[in-house]
């Protein structure tokens, strides 16, 4: 062999042996993205403190995975639907690695669009998926396969005035049942001129929706069919009624309407998701120390008091080039409880792994609240909430219902109003009515 040969040989020996040693750049990547020292630079899109959550999450990853950093658009909440969708419609053109959606349009979404996120089973999500309660499983999942990594959740409670309670002379640890809340609020009214609660009545069905989901119904039933006649969706409508034709509702304006009502003093009790609590301290600073909460009244004595009403998980569409690196972190970011802590402690984010609830922030004193663990009683009613089922045609079902409610408010039966609103939806979109 001559010594050019065997130089030849050598060298591509050498070659070979370094290949196998970095893998060729064929390898699977770590979970932090990338392989070798190699920089990945994730995008995402989300919007308000949610940015702020996501950069001070990537700012804790950053310290076991330094090669791997974040780039967040924040963009208004609207805004990112209508890029997303525009994207999505374009086969993924222009798509970041990471956005936000609201649990309510996640179905939707892969609905609409089936191969446009990265199915998150395949990447081993199916392991962690028992750290969540079981209505975010089943919002983030499809066909038995997830889509959507969990974030933020609504439980509900009724925020009320100690106040206006005290100088009512009403206890609201008494107070298991709407009708036991009806009764109280009657007293509220006639002693301090407070109304129970807001209500946009003719523009949004916050409370009907969340009187719904805590009797285990919404709008459609888990095979998509129109529910609008079931027997519960009734007496819920029904139920608002009752505080309607009492003139136990304060009428307002959006969400300004509500917020003023919280601020003035106008209502006594404002039912909503844990987030309002940030709205409350925010906007209603001189009530320092004059707010509690407790959980909805059930329809009946012993019924479920828990329900959700927002929230949000962050999916991964499918045309991302750094699906891997993005799944890394944002599994890290949705199961490790010292995030999930920081994104509640910092901004306000509830959220919905389980074990972050072992975390002392949920078994402290809110002093704004005065003195009540309101963190431990919004974390205990997780596992009870109901799944409520969107589908793609939400925002017409959403649209049909305030119909129904506007028209009940107005003095029509419930069951009529509802009634007409299914068929309409029907009209609409070619589903079946139960």
């Amino acid at each position: 062999m001559s010594k050019m040969t065997k130089l030849f040989t050598l060298l591509l020996a050498l070659l070979l042996v370094l290949s196998a040693c970095t893998g060729g750049g064929g390898g699977k990547p770590e979970a932090g993205g990338g392989t070798g020292d190699e920089k990945v630079e994730l995008t995402a899109w989300a919007w308000n403190v949610n940015v702020g959550a996501l950069n001070e999450a990537m700012a804790m990853y950053q310290k076991d995975h330094p090669n791997v950093s974040i780039k967040v658009e924040d963009l208004g909440r609207l805004d990112v639907y209508d890029k997303l969708s525009t994207g999505l419609a374009a086969g993924g053109a222009g798509l970041p690695d990471i956005v936000l959606v609201e649990d309510d349009r996640i179905q939707g979404y892969l609905e609409a669009f089936p191969k446009g996120f990265v199915n998150l089973s395949d990447k081993g999500f199916d392991e962690k998926a028992n750290l969540f309660p079981d209505f975010k499983k089943q919002l983030t999942s499809k066909d038995g396969k997830y889509y959507a990594l969990p974030f933020d959740a609504g439980p509900t409670g009724m925020f009320y005035r100690t106040d206006l309670f005290q100088q009512a002379g009403v206890d609201a640890s008494q107070i298991e049942t709407w009708d036991d809340f009806f009764a109280a609020a009657q007293t509220i009214k006639s002693k301090t001129g407070a109304y129970a609660i807001p209500a946009d009545k003719f523009k949004d069905d916050a409370n009907f929706r969340m009187m719904m989901n805590q009797l285990g119904v919404y709008y459609f039933d888990k095979d998509g069919n129109i529910d609008f006649n079931n027997p519960e969706v009734v007496k819920a409508m029904a139920m608002l009624k009752k505080f309607g034709d009492a003139d136990l509702v304060k009428d307002v304006n959006g969400w300004d309407g509500i917020v003023s009502a919280t601020i003035d003093g106008s209502v006594a009790t404002i039912p909503f998701g844990a987030w309002y609590y940030g709205t409350i301290i925010d906007q209603a600073k001189d009530t320092d120390g004059k707010w509690g909460v407790f959980q909805l009244p059930a329809f009946e004595k012993g019924g479920n008091r828990a329900a959700n009403l927002g929230g949000s998980s962050w999916m991964i569409p499918a045309d991302s080039k750094n699906a891997d690196a993005a799944y890394g972190f944002m599994e890290y970011f949705a199961t490790t409880a010292d995030v999930q802590v920081m994104a509640m402690d910092k901004y306000g984010l509830f959220p919905s792994l389980s074990s972050a609830y072992e975390n002392e922030l949920f078994d402290s004193e809110v002093a704004f609240f005065g003195g009540q663990k309101i963190w431990k009683l919004f974390s205990e009613e997780m596992a009870d909430i109901p799944t409520p089922y969107y589908t793609k045609d939400y925002a017409l079902a959403l649209d049909e219902a305030v119909k129904a409610q506007a028209d009940v408010f107005n003095g029509k039966d419930p069951a009529e109003a509802l009634k007409e609103a299914a068929d309409r939806l029907a009209g609409r979109t070619q589903r079946q009515v139960n």
